[in-house]
């Protein structure tokens, strides 16, 4: 049984803490960033398809179906590790983009 948790009202340092503690309960805190990008785009990929199917738009009968909202959080789970192992607080680095964005002239 696991001892983890998510906070009712997380913040994106939460989700980022508990895929910390999560990915070592699990034993996948062994992979390197190279294994890590490689898993997140595969994810991406399972998204994308998922997202295909969920649009009708034509897709291989007899390829694996995937449910997008499974495939969204697994991309999502990913970015986190991703962004832990590289010591980036993603909702700063979110938060600083968005200030750098917003002096942009969009066109």
């Amino acid at each position: 049984m696991s001892d983890l948790h998510l906070k009712i009202n997380p913040i994106i340092k939460d989700y980022q803490e508990y895929v910390a503690k999560m990915i070592i309960e699990r034993g996948f805190d062994k992979e390197t960033v190279p294994e890590l990008f490689m898993l997140f785009l595969e994810e991406c990929g399972e998204f994308a398809k998922a997202a295909r199917k969920s649009q009708n738009i034509k897709t291989d009968k007899n390829s694996e179906h995937y449910k997008v909202e499974q495939e969204a959080a697994d991309v999502f789970i990913y970015l986190l590790d991703i962004c832990n192992y590289l010591n980036i607080d993603l909702e700063k680095a979110f938060r600083d983009k968005e200030a750098i964005n917003n002096t942009r002239k969009w066109e």
